[in-house]
């Protein structure tokens, strides 16, 4: 029997695969506990609907993310903190700064787990920081640091 899995099914399938199964399989465990629907015609095109729906979607968000990068890459982002000999920091800029900055300043949302910052920023000047909003749209943030 040819059916539609609803949701992964560990060593069967996964969500919105059609596979051929045993009928006892299908009736007794997959359709029993909703698992799977039968692979009907209707439940078919239901099906091709959705993936036309799912790939609409994240073409839209890929556009959204390119459309913010040129923000963003636009942007600088000022901070100002204590610094000593030789334009050390006292303390370090870290990406949850950075992001409420860009908050606060520019009324840019991003999470600052997005802020792909290897190491804190420990220097004056201005800092290239790459800020991944897509899985392939990463953008390039400058922010300057400057002394209080």
């Amino acid at each position: 029997m040819k059916v539609i899995f609803l949701q992964d099914v560990k060593g069967q399938g996964k969500k919105g695969e059609v596979k051929n199964v045993s009928d006892g399989y299908a009736h007794n465990f997959l359709l029993k506990h909703n698992k799977a629907v039968e692979a009907t015609s209707a439940n078919m095109s239901k099906l091709e609907g959705q993936k036309n729906k799912e790939k609409k979607v994240a073409a839209e968000e890929l556009e959204d993310a390119k459309k913010l990068k040129e923000t963003l890459e636009a942007l600088t982002v000022q901070l100002t903190a204590k610094s000593g000999e030789g334009g050390r920091l006292f303390g370090s800029i870290t990406s949850k700064q950075i992001a409420e900055q860009l908050q606060k300043v520019n009324k840019i949302k991003i999470d600052k787990r997005k802020i792909d910052l290897d190491d804190a920023i420990r220097t004056l000047g201005v800092t290239k920081v790459p800020v991944k909003l897509h899985t392939e749209v990463t953008a390039t943030l400058s922010v300057h640091v400057k002394e209080q």
